[in-house]
């Protein structure tokens, strides 16, 4: 080929090649994300049905997930069907789960288009409206991810059901809540006019292949209230599902990248990776972030991808023995006060057992929760929210 040519169909290719791997970052790894996709009209609402017309996506459980379209009958059409009146938050069709306030469920589960990467960072995001039909409404919606499809035959809260070896001949099965990786733990999601976006971030362990949206949480820790705009025809909280992304924040950066997990709803975007401070840093009154924390959702538990940044606090505290500091633990505006003091105190917390459990004399060391009191960023957005959720330790002595 003409060398001339050849240039030229690589300066050609170049912006195609640019978007390709704009797309394999921020493509939707779900199918049929809307529902949009059907093999029939559906027909009607029935209490021990299983959820089939709808493509990609069925029910892991004996509770019967609804699908409801503009081309449906009487009890299934959009906007006003047997459960509620709402219109699609795009599109024509959307489902319906219970989420309920009794220990009745329902869930919607999906094979992912391909498995999570471990240490990427993933957001997840989808779209609930409460019917006005319930009798309820509840808080802790939310998404989880497993490597293999998980189901039972209960209508109840979907458990993790194990088989322990308590002895030789001796064995149990042992069940648990699952722990979804995002979920909203706020405010009860009361909106009945509208669509409330339930969006987070997280890092994945690697290989997981299979969504399930519901609510993972028994009714006591469910955040229920009831209210006087509801009907109550219906014997639970009941929420429509429309519009499900998840997508990779990560998986074209060079290096691996980390989050600030120091939020009351969901682990942040990523953070730089620092650098060491120098002396001229290092001075009584100053501030450091540490920007590369890793919590498990809704706990103060480290986990192991902190401790390269833990290590660096370590060989500060190591090297200059007379140093005191203060750990601080902040959150975004998101949640209560008294719910985000609490968070950030204990994952404050935290960090300093982690130190002391590496030799350093807690005399040393004192932790202080500062919630969603003092932001460095707007929380308008997932950026400045991002920002706002952060670990740093303060120099009280040098």
């Amino acid at each position: 080929m003409n060398k001339y040519l050849l240039s030229f169909v690589i300066i050609a290719l170049l912006p195609s090649l640019f978007l390709c791997a704009q797309t394999s970052r921020s493509q939707n790894l779900v199918y049929n994300p809307s529902f949009e996709e059907y093999r029939e009209c559906p027909r009607k609402i029935d209490a021990l049905g299983t959820l089939t017309i709808v493509d990609a996506w069925f029910q892991p459980t004996a509770g019967s997930a609804d699908y409801f379209n503009v081309c449906g009958s009487r009890d299934c059409r959009v906007p006003r069907n047997k459960l509620g009146v709402q219109e699609p938050h795009s599109g024509q069709g959307y489902c319906g789960i219970y989420c309920s306030k009794t220990d009745y469920r329902e869930y919607l589960q999906t094979q992912l288009k391909e498995p999570l990467r471990e240490g990427e960072l993933y957001r997840i995001s989808f779209y609930v409206s409460l019917s006005e039909y319930s009798s309820g409404a509840v808080a802790t919606i939310g998404a989880l991810f497993t490597p293999d499809r998980v189901g039972d035959t209960v209508r109840s809260v979907l458990m993790c059901k194990e088989l322990k070896q308590l002895a030789p001949n001796i064995s149990q099965v042992v069940a648990s809540y699952f722990e979804p990786q995002v979920v909203n733990s706020g405010q009860a999601i009361t909106d009945t006019k509208g669509w409330t976006r339930i969006t987070g971030t997280f890092v994945a362990n690697g290989g997981e292949r299979f969504l399930t949206i519901g609510n993972f949480f028994p009714a006591s820790q469910s955040n229920v209230v009831d209210l006087d705009s509801l009907t109550y025809l219906l014997p639970g909280a009941y929420y429509y599902i429309d519009d499900v992304e998840l997508t990779c924040l990560t998986c074209d950066t060079p290096k691996p990248v980390a989050a600030d997990t120091l939020a009351p709803t969901a682990s942040s975007v990523a953070q730089p990776v620092a650098q060491q401070p120098d002396a001229d840093t290092l001075q009584v009154g100053a501030t450091i972030i540490l920007h590369n924390i890793f919590f498990d959702f809704d706990k103060a538990v480290l986990l192991q991808q902190s401790y390269n940044e833990l290590q660096r606090l370590l060989e500060i505290l190591q090297n200059y023995p007379k140093m005191r500091i203060e750990v601080r633990g902040h959150t975004d505006g998101h949640g209560s006060a008294d719910y985000n003091q609490r968070l950030s105190e204990n994952r404050a917390k935290a960090v300093v057992d982690y130190l002391v459990s590496k030799g350093i004399d807690a005399k040393r060391l004192q932790y202080k929760g500062y919630g969603k009191t003092l932001p460095i960023a707007t929380n308008a957005t997932e950026e400045g929210r991002a920002r706002n959720r952060r670990v740093e330790f303060k120099i009280l002595s040098r």
